[in-house]
């Protein structure tokens, strides 16, 4: 087991008010909005929502894969927002991601044992083609890939094959925090299963801290420690999974969790909120919470400017006066871009 498990539990990637605007022809397109998350040393940050309310675009700009607009990623304590070229250089190879898409992430002219080789190559850790050799075939190990696939091509494999490389070309270089955009979304449901149960066993052996980004409710709950919960760039809501399950508070966590399928027949009859309206442009978003437009107990005040994450039990925050406790005094104009 990796030494850094030995280590105290401090928060080793900490988000302060982040923001990630793309400029287009109508004004700034607000994929990410003032998100604020601590993520601690060993666990698993869950970040939820529909498609396109920018979790994704969250996931890359905290590894500067997108430059951020404007706030602070402290990992470490080092602002990455502030680092240069050649620090980030140093940096990178701690922190990696996952992608979506094993197929599309994969260069199909390259070998398996090509694909986990290149990290390796590129950062110049190994020196020898025998120790580049021998990780890669220890990797191979780690993620469950046979030997006999080392000379493979990625349309040669299936899809949860692919993924393997995928994981294995993110923690070959041994990194301390990675970020799992949508791993197993690509996957069938058995094949999930078994990426899950993946990461999870080499999250325990190598102390890994995830960022684990989905749109399925049931998949966060396996495998986070916490969940966050995005709305249009913002996040809407944050506290341990078990707590967000039991006792949701923010009335658009309360309809993603309504619309979880129940495999019981009885349950037909059960009777289920369905959200109604339209959903709020990104684009130059107005003042107010951009729930309001779906959310069933909106009223003036929601619309006069930003609704504030609030704690509403110990751990447990929400964005939402009526869950919060909060009045029209309470809400914020928003910055210009």
């Amino acid at each position: 087991m990796s030494d850094r498990l030995n280590e105290n539990s401090e928060s080793i990637m900490q988000v302060r008010n982040l923001k990630k605007y793309f400029k287009i022809n109508r004004g700034y397109l607000h994929a990410v909005d003032d998100v604020t998350f601590d993520i601690p040393r060993g666990k698993t940050l869950g970040v939820v929502g529909e498609s396109g309310c920018g979790k994704s675009t969250l996931g890359r700009t905290v590894l500067r894969l997108n430059e951020p607009t404007g706030g602070e990623i402290l990992f470490h304590g080092q602002d990455l927002v502030k680092a240069d070229k050649r620090e980030m250089k140093q940096i990178r190879p701690r922190m990696q991601m996952i992608f979506q898409d094993p197929y599309s992430s994969l260069n199909g002219r390259m070998t398996t044992a090509q694909l986990i080789a290149e990290p390796l190559i590129v950062n110049k850790v190994c020196r020898s083609r025998s120790e580049i050799d021998e990780r890669v075939d220890n990797m191979m190990d780690t993620v469950g890939l046979a030997k006999r696939l080392v000379m493979a091509y990625p349309h040669e494999l299936d899809g949860g094959r692919r993924q393997r490389i995928g994981v294995a070309r993110a923690l070959i270089l041994n990194p301390e925090f990675v970020v799992c955009d949508e791993p197993v979304s690509a996957l069938d449901v058995s094949i999930q299963a078994q990426i899950l149960n993946l990461l999870m066993d080499l999250q325990e052996q190598m102390g890994l801290t995830y960022m684990f980004i989905t749109h399925n409710l049931s998949v966060v709950k396996h495998i986070s420690d916490r969940i966050m919960v995005m709305y249009l760039g913002r996040c809407v809501e944050e506290a341990d999974a078990d707590e967000i399950f039991d006792h949701p508070c923010h009335p658009y966590t309360k309809a993603l969790l309504a619309a979880i399928p129940i495999p019981d027949i009885s349950s037909q009859h059960v009777r289920r909120e369905l959200l109604q309206g339209e959903v709020t442009s990104p684009v130059n978003p107005k003042p107010g919470c951009r729930f309001a437009a779906r959310c069933p107990y909106a009223d003036d005040a929601c619309r006069q400017g930003d609704i504030p994450l609030k704690e509403v039990a110990p751990g447990h925050k929400a964005a939402c006066l009526k869950a919060a406790g909060l009045s029209g005094a309470d809400v914020r104009q928003p910055e210009q871009a």
